[in-house]
């Protein structure tokens, strides 16, 4: 493994796994390659946040910074949670979710798998009916 990828390697192993693309990159690891090779800023992972930002900088030795909010703000962890007397079967949430996290068939109704989801939001704009809620995480899981 090379020094670049090695680095990327260390830098995708600090970040949240969330694949949520708020970062401006397809994912977690697009990101971390980013970071090492000089062409993204350590500052750019709402999800990661301020405790992200303050494990990348000591990684590579820079100063933290604030989270830059063109990328998004620090929020709490959530979940998604769909409503399921409400789901229309659509598979839409499926497609979009980057971690697998909801299962279900064309035309039945979907659930998400908690443990897998990272609370990424991603499947909420596709839903056509809304039936996708965002809920704090179980108490086991409310730190990152």
């Amino acid at each position: 493994m090379g020094g670049h990828e090695e680095l990327a390697t260390r830098i995708d192993a600090l970040l949240p796994q969330t694949q949520c693309t708020q970062c401006g990159y397809a994912g977690c690891r697009p990101y971390a390659e980013a970071i090492a090779a000089g062409a993204a800023d350590i500052n750019q992972c709402p999800p990661g946040g301020a405790a992200g930002i303050v494990a990348l900088a000591r990684l590579l030795g820079r100063a933290p910074k604030p989270l830059n909010p063109a990328n998004g703000v620090e929020k709490p962890l959530v979940l998604a949670r769909i409503v399921e007397a409400e789901c229309i079967g659509c598979t839409k949430c499926i497609q979009a979710c980057p971690v697998d996290a909801i299962v279900g068939g064309p035309k039945l109704m979907h659930t998400v798998i908690a443990d897998l989801c990272t609370g990424c939001e991603l499947c909420l704009p596709p839903c056509p009916v809304d039936c996708i809620e965002l809920v704090p995480p179980p108490q086991s899981r409310s730190t990152r």
